[in-house]
């Protein structure tokens, strides 16, 4: 290959510039040009690209968000507007892209793998819940963003003796909640994955007013209900009392960590690798520490698949 492209789709996650960034320098030590598309399938299909040069990608591996901005674009479900996507990319001289995104993002590239067009997929979301994957880009990060959240939290909730509730992502996967709650010493963890039950909740709370706590932290994911309905329920079941923190959006910038920022190197040389080699339809991830790829129809086609044993854990260390 001479020519590739690299375009990042749906939510934002900090990682995504190191992987751009390897993209490019790997690329480069293969003699091969990077195009880079913004705004992600929108503008592959409106035409916004540039070339990226080794220059054009240096000072950006500790920033968060991404260099090439991201959005999300319904209509690339259109097969004329797929098609309209490769003309543009044929016509540029681009023989392979790299997607940099969650499933979502890997679904827009699976049809254009249908209709003859190679692609990669790199995961990146904060939520980490891309299967076949056990780590995703900017997962790490999200979490110590919570953990330090947490950490400012608990003082105020002993200084006060209050009950907090903190509200984090995760629609339809609670690893950011768990490894948070498990992080954090949360005294409950409630995410998507196991049936919610609010008296074991109010239980748990009474169990450690009984031993003496005077506060306590629930850690929520969003996905099962908001931290605002969670506190009606306390208060109209046991009457308790609470204060609701909703971390939001600020879950998904900062800078890298330091191991977001290794991930996503690995991800983004391999992905280029993998396309040299003639692969197309694979997507990239780490399985029991080695970085693989895999087909790339497993990240929509298999469910994510939570650590039961760690939410298990979870609930012991929080008696």
């Amino acid at each position: 290959m001479k020519k590739i492209a690299v375009l990042t789709s749906g939510g934002d996650a900090p990682g995504m510039n190191a992987a751009i960034r390897a993209v490019v320098r790997k690329a480069k030590v293969l003699n091969i040009e990077v195009i880079g598309i913004y705004y992600g399938y929108q503008g592959l299909v409106e035409g916004q690209m540039t070339t990226l040069q080794v220059g054009d990608v240096g000072s950006i591996i500790q920033r968060g968000g991404t260099k090439l901005y991201s959005a999300r674009y319904p209509d690339f479900k259109q097969s004329d507007v797929q098609d309209q996507a490769i003309a543009n990319m044929r016509e540029a001289g681009i023989e392979g892209l790299i997607v940099i995104g969650g499933d979502g993002s890997y679904r827009g590239a699976m049809d254009l793998v249908k209709k003859g067009f190679p692609c990669i997929g790199i995961p990146a979301t904060i939520d980490n819940d891309v299967p076949g994957t056990q780590y995703t880009i900017g997962f790490d990060t999200a979490l110590n963003t919570v953990i330090d959240a947490v950490d400012k939290i608990r003082d105020t909730a002993t200084s006060h003796e209050n009950l907090f509730i903190v509200e984090v992502m995760g629609r339809d996967a609670g690893d950011l909640a768990l490894y948070a709650g498990v992080a954090a010493g949360a005294g409950a963890v409630i995410i998507p994955e196991v049936d919610f039950c609010i008296e074991d909740v109010i239980a748990r709370i009474k169990r450690g007013e009984y031993r003496g706590k005077m506060y306590n932290i629930i850690i929520v994911a969003e996905g099962v209900m908001s931290g605002t309905e969670l506190a009606r329920l306390l208060k109209e079941n046991a009457g308790i009392t609470t204060r609701v923190s909703v971390l939001g959006h600020m879950q998904r910038g900062g800078s890298p960590t330091g191991r977001d920022r290794v991930l996503a190197s690995q991800f983004g040389a391999y992905a280029v690798e993998a396309l040299v080699a003639g692969k197309k339809g694979r997507a990239i991830g780490v399985r029991n520490h080695e970085i693989v790829d895999y087909d790339l129809t497993e990240a929509f086609k298999k469910e994510h698949a939570t650590n039961l044993a760690l939410y298990t854990l979870a609930t012991e260390l929080s008696i």
